[in-house]
């Protein structure tokens, strides 16, 4: 496939903004799902650098235009790449169970402490590792949305306040254990021989705009006014990352090996931290949507203009100034795919999804491809058009529709797990 990207010809949109009536809390959106409504727009070429030079080999993409991708993606949407000092960052084992899944797994839980010497603020993390397993295990890291125990009816994980979070905030924390098990195959991806970890989002950072002085943003110094501070989805990707820090320190755990994925907003959070953290070795978005696999240029479904509005504390400032003329964005999603390659990556819609652009992720993850193909891959494949529903295509990047809601189901992990057996641990 030619690195020059298409010219979409489509007839100009009338009114490409949403409308967003505000009245309190609550506000009316208006989202384009009409095809023929979708504006007419051409792609940034990952293999051009920004002063026009062609990026021709491995070695220009990963010292040119990779960092220069990097950069722009950090500054004018998720904010600069936070740090905290290593040694302020510390792991304490709070449980071990062998007997964990009917025998089938070793449950452990572990507390991050991303400021040690405070104690707080923290995350556990819940990891269940298959005993039969010979050596290691390759392993699933993907933050939940409502706390560790209500991914599960495990009796054993931990319940703890979440007083102040946005989610089950007014319920006792054992009135919603495992009531998120569906979107959890703990059972199926033990038995095909994977750990899976998880922690909660919001011990991470609080989703909500709370003007970033609660979670780790603190840890990060004094905010400035420069556009570029980091967002809420800059704050879950660091922690994603101390959390594969963990699984390093843990014999039973192949951390060379660990497939970051997420859901929704997660699913966002799971690109930048692997577009970022190269020891990821595989990446996972499920339904990510407008900033995270789809096309922001397509300004289907939820635009930049919208999410901006809706959760002004996800991405950095700097993003806002997009939300009225997308086309003025140096970047689009099909670039931040591009960042992880030539390591594998799944994009994955659903049918009743129009919101997050089905049509829009599956174009991110075909039009990264010629990256992958310069790093050596094989990128998509021989796939030349978005497939229907329930069939997975494609090679090192991958993609599926699945029938069904905004959700992580069953077909979802089948596909996972195959897509990891076949890619992740052929490394």
């Amino acid at each position: 496939m030619s690195p020059v990207l298409r010219r979409f010809t489509r007839p100009a949109l009338a009114a490409t903004v949403a409308t967003l009536l505000l009245s309190g809390a609550a506000f009316a959106q208006k989202a384009n799902y009409d095809e023929a409504k979708v504006p007419k727009f051409d792609l940034p070429n990952p293999l051009v650098a920004a002063d026009g030079t062609k990026i021709e080999t491995a070695d220009d993409w990963r010292a040119k235009r990779r960092p220069e991708l990097l950069d722009l993606f950090a500054r004018e949407m998720f904010g600069k790449r936070p740090s905290v000092a290593p040694e302020k960052i510390k792991f304490e084992e709070l449980t071990s169970d062998s007997n964990a899944l009917g025998g089938k797994a070793t449950r452990k839980e572990i507390r991050i402490y991303f400021d040690a010497p405070n104690k707080t603020p923290k995350a556990d993390l819940l990891i269940y590792i298959p005993n039969d397993r010979k050596g290691p295990a390759p392993v699933f890291l993907m933050p939940n949305f409502q706390g560790n125990w209500t991914t599960t009816d495990d009796p054993g994980v931990a319940a703890l306040d979440v007083a102040g979070r946005t989610r089950n905030a007014n319920k006792k924390p054992d009135e919603v254990r495992g009531v998120a098990k569906s979107r959890w195959a703990f059972d199926k991806i033990v038995s095909r021989g994977y750990a899976i970890a998880t922690v909660y989002y919001e011990e991470i950072d609080p989703d909500k705009h709370d003007g970033f002085k609660n979670g780790v943003h603190p840890l990060f110094g004094e905010r400035s006014d420069s556009g570029d501070e980091p967002g809420s989805i800059a704050a879950w990707a660091w922690g994603l990352s101390r959390a594969l820090d963990c699984l390093e320190t843990l014999p039973e755990i192949d951390a060379k090996k660990a497939i970051v994925a997420g859901h929704s907003r997660l699913g966002k959070t799971a690109l930048w931290a692997g577009a970022q953290d190269e020891r990821f070795a595989a990446v996972i978005s499920n339904d990510s949507g407008c900033g995270g696999a789809a096309l922001s240029r397509r300004e289907f479904g939820e635009t930049v203009a919208i999410i901006n509005k809706s959760f002004p504390h996800w991405f950095c400032e700097n993003f806002k100034k997009y939300g009225a003329d997308v086309d003025a964005l140096p970047f689009d999603q099909h670039q931040l795919i591009a960042l992880i390659a030539p390591r594998p990556v799944y994009v994955a819609s659903a049918t009743l999804d129009q919101w997050a652009d089905p049509k829009g992720e599956f174009l991110s993850a075909f039009y990264a491809d010629p990256v992958y193909r310069l790093l050596g891959t094989d990128g998509i494949g021989e796939v030349k058009e978005q497939p229907g529903p329930d069939v997975s295509v494609g090679s090192t990047i991958r993609y599926h529709l699945r029938t069904g809601k905004h959700d992580v189901q069953d077909f979802d992990w089948e596909q996972y797990l195959d897509f990891a057996d076949e890619t992740v641990l052929k490394r």
